[in-house]
């Protein structure tokens, strides 16, 4: 006869989460909602039904759609921050080195989060708070860009004009990779001979 003091699988002690780890996990299942279901599907009752976690577990930590969007997006640019930091720092230190890295490691970042970047992207620009975020972050590339290609332009600043105008191809040849629109290599390409001519403009004679 079982003890009284057995404990059943199903009676065992679950495994408590940390805030962040909590966090985490929840983010990783939103991404692959994303993937199987779109962006239009993912609200915070379902993320919390495919998370097997209590409703206010999610609202705790997201508040709204709009919050867990944002999650996402600021999830999406940490990782290409990582990704980019590391790649400059493994880089050939000339131009043409430094302009290939930028250009390879956006891309892959997208890529790598395959179809489900462009659907947030796209809802982030339905919301002017949404909106405000990626702006903030797309700030924050921006500069990290001017600051590597700095050294090779001298005295002379790259006109931020320029640097939106390399941040929507970036971003328009990175979602037709994910696409299959073009390959990866073509959008690395691209991508690349923009930077270039991005920083030949500004150190031109004028």
């Amino acid at each position: 006869m079982s003890s009284a003091m057995e404990t059943s699988p199903t009676a065992a002690k679950r495994v408590r989460l940390s805030r962040e780890q909590r966090l985490n996990q929840l983010i990783d299942v939103a991404w692959s909602l994303v993937r199987d279901e779109g962006t239009d599907a993912l609200t915070l009752p379902r993320l919390a039904e495919a998370a097997a976690v209590a409703k206010p577990v999610v609202y705790d930590h997201f508040g709204s759609r709009n919050g867990l969007l944002a999650a996402l997006y600021q999830d999406f640019d940490a990782r290409q921050a990582v990704v980019m930091d590391a790649a400059i720092a493994a880089s050939d230190p000339t131009l043409q080195g430094t302009a290939r890295t930028i250009a390879a490691s956006y891309v892959e970042c997208v890529l790598a989060q395959g179809r489900e970047i462009p659907g947030v992207l796209a809802a982030l620009a339905g919301s002017p708070e949404l909106a405000s975020v990626k702006r903030t972050y797309q700030l924050i590339y921006i500069e990290k860009c001017r600051k590597v290609l700095s050294p090779f332009t001298g005295e002379k600043r790259i006109a931020a004009a320029a640097f939106w105008a390399m941040l929507g191809a970036a971003d328009g040849l990175s979602n037709a990779a994910a696409t299959g629109d073009i390959t990866a290599e073509e959008a690395r390409g691209e991508l690349c001979e923009t930077i270039l001519a991005m920083v030949e403009r500004s150190v031109r004679p004028a």
